[in-house]
């Protein structure tokens, strides 16, 4: 197992990090590494939604260039 070393932590986040990990019950370290895997879980999660999103707005119909709009055919089927 890697150890990572993380240097000037503000002191406010420190202690609320702590606080944090007593309250479920977790060692300081532990509670940074779900929350570090929770993070990244997260940005794959958007990075792939985004893709999604990405590929729907690409197969939006479109119609085709100088096609009547559906105003001027509902206009014109009254007509008949």
């Amino acid at each position: 197992m890697n150890t990572l070393h993380v240097r000037s932590i503000p002191d406010d986040l420190y202690q609320r990090l702590r606080q944090f990990a007593q309250s479920r019950n977790r060692s300081l370290s532990a509670q940074v590494v779900t929350m570090l895997t929770r993070a990244l879980e997260d940005e794959e999660r958007q990075r792939e939604q985004a893709k999604a999103l990405a590929s729907i707005r690409r197969r939006r119909f479109a119609p085709p260039a100088k096609s009547p709009s559906s105003l001027d055919l509902l206009r014109e089927d009254r007509k008949r």
